[in-house]
């Protein structure tokens, strides 16, 4: 059935009928005014040197892949310049203008491309004004890229191809050293120019890295507006992914954990509480030297509470991010006690198996086991009693028969083992009542 229906919509093309808004009319698209590949109305017509005219993004998509001859001849190209149809261009416009009333939308002058060695020019005159530490020339050089890059996918890949990514960094490290608040403005053009480009080089991600540049986004995030927030965690989210040594660097830098903590409990906006919870994620997860003390600052800041208050009510993106973020500090002796004295903790991570995604639900087990294995012993059994009744049973024996992965199924199993002695019947009996005074759970 499915061979049919492409079949029928591929003689409709073919036809030159298009549907518009008039359920009782017809529209009819000219087939000179139509690409020869995508078969749709041409926006930027370009003719290449077989003769024959094709959409720009159609024809450079089909060289892109490595094909060197023209769609329609199958002759080899002996250039592969795309002279812009202009004649083509204003005759689709005119006619666009003519179908209006039937729901047409006149096509927009395509701007032209633009050209490697445009990019380069414009990057070494980011490099010099950077060396002579010129911001307003910087500027606006940064913001020509900006407004080439906002014009069309392809000037961005070309602007990136060029190694726009390298030199825009060592810019934003030299502004950055020099003085952040003198230099705000083209510091903050810099990183909204760098936001389309990750993930970026190596070479790149050394200059983003040093201490001058990591200050500066982490001022950012506490000195400056939405947009300026949004990528400055955008950029070290995408940082610390890349390269988890500089989890040292950026925990170092004063007042940073207290910054993120406040992000994410004023929810200013989804973007920036996801991406708050994703720079804590990677600061709790690494295996770095100081890794215990951040965990430790995180719990002493609250950050137990307030990830299991998101994760009462949550969207899967956020509520995934959280529990990656609760596993995290589960690994540390005082995320452990703060978690095990917190009564929405067990009912929570409970909720999370099996609701949101299999990688939430690898980190709702993988926290309550760490919580029954390595917390007080006498907290251990009231929280394996409360998983029970909570019906975490129930919960692991699906698990286990679903397609989750081998090592949740491998952690299901395990805190299957430890709950099993407490489903024998009156094992309840032995816990005194008095365990579970403050235990009352409400969602």
């Amino acid at each position: 059935m499915p061979l049919g229906w492409r079949r029928g919509s591929r003689k409709a093309r073919h036809d030159g009928k298009n549907h518009t808004g008039n359920s009782d009319m017809e529209l009819v698209i000219p087939n000179h005014f139509r690409c020869p590949i995508s078969l749709d109305l041409m926006k930027d017509p370009v003719t290449l040197s077989s003769g024959i005219t094709y959409d720009r993004e159609s024809i450079e998509t089909w060289l892109e892949t490595g094909k060197f001859t023209c769609p329609v001849t199958n002759q080899m190209l002996n250039s592969f310049d795309r002279i812009p149809n202009h004649a083509l261009t204003k005759m689709i416009q005119d006619w666009c203008v003519e179908k209006e009333k039937y729901g047409v939308q006149r096509i927009p002058t395509p701007r032209i491309p633009v050209a490697p060695v445009e990019v380069s020019e414009i990057l070494s005159g980011v490099s010099e004004s950077a060396r002579r530490l010129d911001q307003y020339r910087c500027l606006e050089l940064v913001q020509k890229i900006q407004k080439w890059g906002a014009e069309s996918e392809r000037n961005r890949r070309c602007i990136v191809a060029n190694g726009a990514a390298a030199v825009l960094a060592a810019a934003f490290d030299a502004f950055a050293n020099e003085s952040i608040e003198r230099n705000a403005t083209v510091l903050e053009d810099i990183l909204s120019a760098l936001n389309w480009m990750f993930p970026v080089d190596t070479e790149a991600q050394k200059s983003l890295g040093s201490r001058a540049s990591l200050g500066c986004m982490v001022w950012f995030l506490s000195c400056r507006d939405i947009s300026s927030k949004k990528n400055s965690l955008s950029a070290l989210k995408e940082l610390l992914a890349c390269d988890q040594q500089l989890v040292e660097k950026v925990s170092s830098i004063e007042g940073v954990n207290e910054i993120l903590i406040e992000l994410v409990r004023k929810q200013i906006c989804p973007t920036i509480t996801k991406a708050s919870i994703m720079v804590i994620f990677y600061l709790v997860s690494s295996s770095s030297p100081s890794s215990e003390k951040i965990k430790s600052t995180f719990v002493k800041m609250g950050l137990v509470s307030l990830m299991l208050e998101i994760l009462v009510d949550s969207e899967k993106s956020i509520g995934e991010r959280a529990l990656g973020v609760f596993d995290g500090i589960c690994c540390c002796k005082e995320g452990i006690e703060e978690a095990q004295s917190n009564a929405l903790t067990i009912p929570v991570l409970v909720k999370k198996i099996l609701r949101l995604s299999d990688l939430a639900t690898e980190y709702s087990i993988s926290a309550i086991l760490k919580l029954c294995k390595y917390g007080r012993h006498e907290a251990e059994r009231v929280l394996l009693v409360e998983a029970l009744q909570v019906g975490a049973f129930q919960k692991l024996l699906l698990v286990i028969q679903v397609g989750c992965g081998d090592e949740t199924k491998e952690k299901a199993t395990e805190l299957m083992k430890l709950l099993n002695p407490y489903r024998v019947a009156g094992t309840f009996e032995c816990i005194e009542t008095t365990d579970f005074k403050n235990l009352k759970r409400s969602f």
